[in-house]
């Protein structure tokens, strides 16, 4: 069974926003090459949440797992996610979609972060 990954960001009118969420992206398929990788956003940018894993499904994926790319479990990862998350189970119902948490809850992320903020005092 062919497994992908979908990031799933916000999105912003400022199309330097995404920068950092493409690295992400771009440092993954390095470290997992044989791993199918795509990212999609909410809103504003694209590719959007469906067209991502519409790719991911046209290239033979059936079970992709989708991690937001949030600080933590807003109303987006609460509410909005999961509605989506029910629209890609219909219009691909023989594929396993598996919703991880945000990223920010991941404990490598927090003391990644602090590790970060600490640098900042010099």
């Amino acid at each position: 069974m062919s497994q992908g990954l979908l990031l799933f960001g916000h999105g912003a009118r400022d199309a330097a926003w995404a920068d950092p969420f493409r690295a992400v992206a771009a440092q993954i398929r390095v470290a997992h090459p044989s791993l199918d990788v795509e990212l999609g956003f909410l809103e504003i940018m694209t590719p959007d949440l469906q067209t991502a894993a519409d790719a991911l499904v046209g290239r033979g994926c059936r079970q992709v797992r989708v991690v937001p790319l949030f600080l933590g479990t807003g109303g987006h990862v609460r509410r909005d996610l999961p509605i989506l998350l029910e629209r890609l189970r219909t219009r691909h119902p023989t594929v396993q979609w598996e919703l991880r948490p945000a990223i920010g809850e991941h404990p490598a992320v927090i003391e990644a972060i602090a590790s970060a903020a600490c640098d900042a005092l010099g």
